[in-house]
């Protein structure tokens, strides 16, 4: 009788193990960037104060490349699988520092939970470059359109959940409760991990690896020197820059108007911090699932470049509505609708920017830490974004940072539009 081995050399696996591993990053950046923040926002914290709490809990994610990519590419052969083993790993640490959100107590402050679920991220951070270096290495490019949907639904599912739970336990039990379902929600989607092997053949779990570790004659400094040439020349193309520089611009622009208005609709227009969230989530919820689906099946067929030109317009049409409803003196009364333009169509543009992303680094030994350097420029912006908001709305009124969000979309989609631009090898379409 043949052994159930689940493993990546399986189509139906792969999108339910990529989804389950963005699932829980969702699960937890539901509780740690929106209910959280949304929760402390409605007890004083300031839109600065905010800023900074996503900042530190999102530094790790920006520091990728250089903690955990190099790691990753060496591609040491684990009984485990050459990526596997650091996945659960860092999983374990992950759901370790989660747990030691317990020991703050029923009511602490801010910096403290910033500084514990930065713990967290270092270890997320380091499952995540795992996850995404085995999605390139396992997935073909016709099927990066509907793996990219997939891993998008799991983070908006996980996200919209986390989101509405969290606000309601922490408004009704507080934060000790509210983290002791953080840890009960997260362990089962982590324990896949232990499932879904890369190769059939795998062990389940082992720490040791097959054969040497380094070819005959190969020193450290000289994988060391041809790691970092390799990584220079991927970096050395004018796509490569435009991609980068987009990376970096959709982030930035989204954290500039997002951190403060959401903030701003509960101090200063009176909303309720748990009926914010669960609206987030509901928002999140419908740009992940359907839409998600929709444009990644609309990347397969057309190439993620078209489907991404035309996303970034489509948000620079949304933040310049937007902006209209801010200047006519409607913020409160369609705050909704507001939350939507800002949402649910930026929240599509991940769909097509990821495949466009591996398909630009997936060739050579450096793929994973060229893709983590794609991913960190994103990160990168929301921090960014993040910690300069509070500052900006304070300067600038919300009409013409809404105006300048989807100037700068505007640019976005004008830089795309250049023959090559922000599309591996100058093709648009996978394969």
């Amino acid at each position: 009788m043949t052994p159930w081995r689940p493993s990546l050399r399986d189509t139906r696996w792969r999108l339910i193990f990529f989804t389950l591993l963005y699932l829980y990053q969702g699960i937890v950046a539901g509780f740690a960037l929106t209910a959280l923040a949304n929760h402390f926002a409605a007890a004083g914290a300031s839109a600065t104060e905010v800023g900074r709490h996503l900042a530190i809990v999102g530094l790790p994610w920006v520091l990728q490349p250089l903690l955990w990519g190099p790691l990753i590419d060496r591609q040491t052969p684990y009984r485990m699988g050459p990526y596997r083993r650091w996945l659960v790993l860092a999983l374990a640490c992950a759901q370790a520092s989660l747990a030691g959100l317990l020991l703050l107590g029923a009511s602490p402050g801010l910096t403290a939970v910033s500084l514990v679920l930065l713990l967290h991220s270092l270890a997320a951070s380091l499952a995540d470059t795992a996850t995404d270096r085995m999605i390139a290495g396992s997935v073909p490019p016709g099927e990066l359109g509907r793996t990219s949907a997939g891993t998008r639904a799991g983070f908006v599912i996980g996200s919209a959940a986390g989101t509405a739970i969290f606000a309601w336990i922490l408004d009704a039990g507080g934060f000790f409760a509210a983290t002791v379902a953080l840890v009960c929600l997260t362990t089962p989607p982590a324990l896949t991990a232990l499932l879904v092997r890369e190769a059939p053949d795998d062990r389940v779990f082992a720490l040791e690896w097959r054969g040497p570790r380094r070819p005959a004659g190969a020193s450290r400094t000289d994988e060391t020197v041809s790691f970092v040439r390799r990584l220079v020349a991927a970096f050395r193309s004018r796509d490569a820059a435009i991609l980068l520089a987009l990376c970096f611009a959709v982030d930035f622009a989204l954290a500039l108007f997002q951190v403060p208005f959401g903030v701003a609709l509960v101090q200063v227009h009176g909303w309720d911090a748990g009926a914010l969230s669960r609206l987030q989530a509901l928002l999140a919820l419908l740009a992940g699932t359907l839409g998600a689906a929709g444009v990644g099946t609309a990347v397969d067929r057309v190439g993620p470049g078209p489907v991404f030109r035309a996303l970034l317009l489509a948000c620079a049409l949304a933040f310049a509505a937007a902006a209209g409803l801010i200047g006519a003196g409607l913020e409160a009364a369609t705050g909704p609708v507001i939350l939507g333009l800002a949402s649910v169509v930026p929240a599509l543009l991940y769909v097509a920017l990821l495949p466009t992303v591996l398909l630009a680094s997936r060739a050579g030994r450096a793929s994973a830490t060229q893709f983590q350097i794609y991913m960190a420029a994103m990160n990168l912006g929301d921090v960014a974004g993040s910690a300069l908001a509070g500052g900006l709305a304070a300067a600038v009124s919300p009409t013409s940072v809404a105006l300048g969000v989807a100037a700068l979309f505007l640019v976005c989609a004008r830089v795309v539009r250049a023959p090559g631009a922000a599309t591996p090898a100058g093709s648009d379409r996978p394969g």
